[in-house]
């Protein structure tokens, strides 16, 4: 097998990537070490050496690439992560096993104004804020399939995947889905309406925005996408395109979520 290595160069040393790298030639493979994006080839599987956010920019990249992915933790909470830093040489044992359990996770994507953008975490919809302007509410009807599916008067929306479902949503009161689950789900920032309550729905399904007072700010997975306001076309589904996340298991999912909550 090919393994690539990206490591987060303001994260992770690369001295750690090359003895992963040293650790999988030893084994009879071969290993090619990474430090941007855009450096990333086809390989059979790929480790990941950051954090969280680390994990989403390359997530993007592998799905494309179709690469599995795993991910060492050299960030903060590493809720995507399956390993710590102190731990890292158990990724390769891991990389290498080609009966590893692998979970297919959902990704979404965006359109707005036949523009796409696809996430993997999240899509944030935010009220503006700005000095010397009021910090106003936004009112937005949403429908699912069509079908109108009630109205949020909030801060903002916060469209969840359920990978996403463990960090912005949470927070946010909504609940933890797995991985691999075949729902979504929609989560009020801040709500000021009993009618804003969260909303599950299914990956099938695809969801469409309308502002009825006040414009939002969009961010995929934290990076800026653009604004929204009343004559815009925003339109949210399930993407074509999928990641495949290396793991020791889902009950390693749920003692780590616990763990970092906690």
């Amino acid at each position: 097998m090919k393994i690539g290595i990206f490591y987060n160069a303001d994260q992770a040393d690369r001295s750690v990537a090359e003895t992963i790298a040293s650790q999988i030639v030893a084994r009879g493979h071969a290993a090619q070490i990474y430090s941007k994006l855009d450096e990333i080839e086809r390989a059979d599987r790929l480790v990941v050496l950051g954090g969280d956010g680390t994990m989403l920019r390359v997530a993007l990249r592998a799905s494309v690439l179709r690469i599995p992915i795993v991910g060492v933790n050299f960030g903060t909470l590493g809720f995507l992560m399956e390993f710590e830093r102190n731990e890292y040489e158990r990724v390769v044992p891991l990389v290498l096993d080609e009966t590893c359990a692998r979970q297919q996770r959902s990704m979404l994507e965006t359109e707005l104004n036949g523009k796409t953008f696809d996430c993997l975490n999240e899509l944030v919809l935010l009220h503006p804020v700005a000095p010397g302007q009021p910090n106003k509410v936004v009112r937005i009807s949403v429908t699912i399939d069509g079908s109108h599916a009630g109205e949020f008067v909030a801060d903002g929306l916060i469209v969840s995947t359920p990978t996403g479902s463990t960090a912005y949503s949470l927070s946010a009161g909504g609940s933890i889905m797995t991985p691999d689950c075949g729902t979504f789900q929609l989560t009020p920032v801040c709500a000021f309406s009993m009618r804003s309550r969260p909303i599950a729905y299914s990956d099938s399904s695809e969801l469409g925005f309308s502002l009825l007072k006040g414009k939002v700010i969009l961010y995929g997975d934290g990076v800026y996408l653009g604004e929204a306001g009343a004559s815009d076309r925003l339109i949210v589904r399930k993407s074509a395109r999928s990641v495949t996340f290396l793991t020791r298991g889902l009950s390693e999912y749920f003692r780590r979520v616990t763990e970092k909550i906690n």
